[in-house]
């Protein structure tokens, strides 16, 4: 049977994906950050606070872009239809 979402809630996916990209970002950038601030010379090393920056710089610009895009999603849904999906019941 196939099903359309006819709506996407903008906080809720923004708050998700919002945190799920700060973690990521934060468990990828700590150890980069920490290499080239080794590997560096002292005077062009870069700030250890970029550390904490970047994440929270990626949980905000995530936060926007994701709230954008469903607002966008649902202001186009009534024109165009909505993403498709089929659904099929597991038995039991």
């Amino acid at each position: 049977m196939k099903q359309q979402v006819a709506r996407l809630s903008p906080h809720q996916n923004a708050k998700v994906f919002a945190v799920l990209t700060a973690v990521t970002s934060l468990i990828f950038i700590t150890p980069i950050f920490l290499l080239l601030s080794v590997l560096a010379p002292a005077e062009s090393r870069t700030p250890v606070l970029m550390i904490v920056f970047m994440p929270l710089l990626y949980l905000a610009l995530t936060y926007l872009s994701v709230i954008a895009g469903c607002a966008l999603y649902n202001f186009i849904y009534p024109y165009v239809g909505g993403i498709e999906f089929e659904a099929k019941s597991k038995p039991a």
